[in-house]
Order: structure tokens, then sequence, then C-alpha cells
């Protein structure tokens, strides 16, 4: 790990926190080693329920890669297959949650795209600025862009590459929530509490199912969510669940 993100974990709940607010929180080669590494712990454990990816200081969620480290790639194929920190959060198999505190530039924008919840202080803006630079982005932007937002908006978000305010971004489907700043954390816990508390292996499979969604036919899709529903109800948890509506009492689910 590098001071650059921290890791901390709460109960079920962990924390993911981009950690270099002098710079806006633009990540590093070695940031993005971090991301990767932090999203393997979230993976391999049985503890964590639930994860919240947010950025340091007031001023910015993430303003993307530090375009000044990307000089350092040999060549545009070395840059092509590098470890790419939006693609680490898309492998997170538990729910995940953006805390958006200011700026989600570029890859910022993709990194809050690729995590399945999104909410934002009344500060956050979002844009997709690569165009200025002379390129576009490569994390997922236009995909999740037409897909939140719809294909005009998305549109002008990637060819104009100027950025949203965060009632826009609500107004538009970007977000889920606006809170007041010094309201994003605890607001983000909240929903990670909720999502920590349901039966975890059910809520790692409605992520499943939410993926399925995007890509897959609508017959396929729906035959594919019931085979996920029969998965969940042979759980353990799910024989808890039941058993705890029958005698009218809160459920003990154990990922089981």
């Amino acid at each position: 790990m590098t001071q650059d993100v921290l890791f901390e974990v709460d109960g079920h709940v962990a924390v993911i926190t981009l950690n270099r607010p002098q710079k806006l929180n633009a990540v590093t080669p070695e940031m993005a080693d971090a991301i990767v590494a932090a999203v393997k712990e979230c993976n391999d454990s049985d503890t964590i329920r639930c994860v919240i990816v947010t950025g340091a200081g007031e001023k910015s969620f993430c303003a993307g890669s530090d375009i000044r480290e990307l000089d350092a790639y040999d060549t545009p194929w070395q840059f092509r297959n590098r470890p790419d920190y939006c693609d680490a959060i898309r492998r997170l198999s538990k729910p995940s949650i953006a805390a958006i505190n200011g700026y989600a530039f570029g890859g910022g924008l993709e990194t809050a795209m690729s995590c399945d919840i999104r909410i934002a202080s009344d500060n956050a803006q979002f844009a997709a600025p690569e165009i200025k630079l002379g390129w576009i982005g490569g994390g997922g932007m236009t995909m999740f862009l037409a897909h939140s937002i719809g294909a005009s908006n998305a549109a002008l978000m990637i060819m104009t590459g100027d950025p949203i305010g965060a009632e826009k971004a609500l107004a538009w489907g970007l977000v889920s929530d606006v809170v007041p700043r010094q309201r994003l954390l605890d607001r983000a816990r909240e929903i990670a509490a909720t999502i920590a508390s349901r039966a975890p292996i059910a809520a790692e499979t409605a992520k499943l199912n939410l993926k399925a969604a995007f890509s897959m036919p609508a017959e396929k899709a729906i035959e594919y969510e019931r085979d996920l529903q029969t998965i969940c109800f042979a759980t353990e948890d799910a024989q808890e669940g039941r058993a705890a509506f029958k005698e009218k009492r809160s459920p003990v689910f154990r990922r089981r």
C-alpha cells in the first residue's frame, strides 16, 4: 500500500480513500497498484460486505490519472496495458458506493461510474475533459455515460469536455443523491450499513444481475436472473430469512 491510498475496515464496511488532496487526488501508477490490492482484499474477505470509494480533502474526489505520469510509458501499447484503477473498481464483487466530493474528472468520473451507487456533495462537478488534451476516456467513459444519462447528454459531456454540477448530475441520473459536503461520508456510511445488513450473497448476486442487465438481451437477462434467484434461495441465509420472517425477528445473515 501507499499513503496516497488509504484502506480501512469498520465492521462490514471498507473505505478506500484516494489520499493525494494536494494534487486533487490524481492517480499515479503506484496508487493504481494500491487500488488493485485494496480491491483484492475486499473480494477475499468474508467480513466486508460493502465498499465506499472517496477522495481526501474538500476539493476533489479524483481528477483522473496524473497527466505528468503519462509520458513515463515507453509506448502506446504499454499505456494500453497498464494496471487500470477503473478496471479494478469494476472487479469488486461486493456492492460499492462512490462518495463524490468535488471534482470527478476524467478517470475520476470513470471511477465513480464503476461503483454501483453514486452520491455527491453539493460542490461536486463532473467532466470528461480528455478531449481538451487530444484524446478520449478509456476506462468505460462512453459506455457508462450513455447508459446513465442518455446519448445526447453523454455526447455533450464527451465532445465538449465541459463540467456539469451536482444538481444537473442528479437530474440526469448520474448520481442518486446530493447532500451537503459535511454530510457526504455520513450518508455513504448510512447506505453502506443498510446494504451490509442485508443477505451478503444476495447483495453480491444482485450486483452480478445488474451487470447482466446491461450486457444481455432481455430474455437471457431474465433467465439469468432466475438462475441467480435459485442460487440465493438455496443458501443458509435464505433459510434464515424465511425463518426470521415466520418468527417475527430480525435475520442474522452469515454469508453462507
